[in-house]
């Protein structure tokens, strides 16, 4: 399978850095990393064109320019461009398990998507955890909690089977789906602006066109490294719009990915 690993950033390539090492140590690499950047500064360009000389796979940077909190339309365009098949997301402050990537693939489901744990690194730990550059992390480490998120145990994960509703625990910093399916519901909803439900919204109509989910509980691990909240501003909004997609059961939103595709 042809998997295509998107990470979503935006002005902190110090967290960028220790999520780019934690893909170069995957077990099973994906075929290529698009990083989706709402508008960055120089420095993550900086950083990415660095990478990009000694990178095991093809690392490629879609930029646009900052217009505040833009997460789903610049998912769309990274995801417009993917070369795999099968999209797994992350965030650009979400360190990889060494098993991440091959989780994901290994669990890929027809007429389904995943979603994935993600386990916090503390406040307190950052220092600690720019200063060593870790990426290496597991249920017993320092400056983590929620430890059982941690625990890697494949076996246990097979207990957690297919669901046709929604989860609120579900989580776009961790998540994988075909990019087939992705582009029948038409991708992110961009009339979503600003922190909240871009992702809920997504799975939510992945839903009512007919696809399972899975979660992947003892595998597929992402540590998710701490910062201050985004403003929820636009929430009510955002919430407004996901609830006329319950309401409606709708499957496709306007104003999505298509505008990017090429035929």
């Amino acid at each position: 399978m042809k998997a295509t690993l998107i990470l979503s950033t935006y002005n902190w390539p110090e967290a960028l850095e220790l999520v780019l090492e934690s893909v170069k140590a995957q077990q099973v690499l994906p075929f290529e990393v698009i990083v989706a950047d709402d508008g960055s500064k120089e420095d993550t360009k900086d950083l990415i064109e660095h990478y990009k000389n000694n990178f095991p796979v093809p690392l490629i940077h879609v930029w646009h320019e900052d217009e505040g909190f833009t997460k789903a339309t610049i998912l769309n365009k990274a995801i417009a461009k993917a070369k795999g098949t099968y999209i797994i997301q992350a965030d650009g402050d979400c360190i990889l398990h060494r098993a991440f990537v091959k989780d994901h693939i290994d669990f890929a489901i027809k007429n389904g998507y995943l979603y994935g744990s993600r386990v916090n690194i503390q406040k307190a730990y950052l220092p600690a955890l720019f200063e060593k550059k870790q990426i290496k992390f597991s249920a017993f480490s320092r400056g983590i909690k929620k430890r059982t998120r941690a625990l890697h145990f494949p076996i246990l994960s097979s207990l957690y089977t297919k669901k046709d509703e929604f989860s609120k625990k579900f989580r776009g910093c961790n998540t994988s789906f075909f990019k087939s399916d992705f582009v029948a519901v038409n991708g992110y909803n961009e009339d979503i602006k600003g922190w909240g439900r871009e992702d809920s919204e997504l799975a939510l109509r992945f839903h009512n066109f007919g696809l399972q989910s899975r979660r992947l509980r003892y595998r597929g691990i992402v540590f998710h490294i701490f910062h201050v909240e985004k403003s929820k501003a636009q929430l009510e909004a955002n919430n407004n719009i996901e609830q006329q997609t319950i309401k409606e059961k709708a499957v496709w939103c306007v104003n999505g990915v298509d505008k990017y595709l090429v035929n």
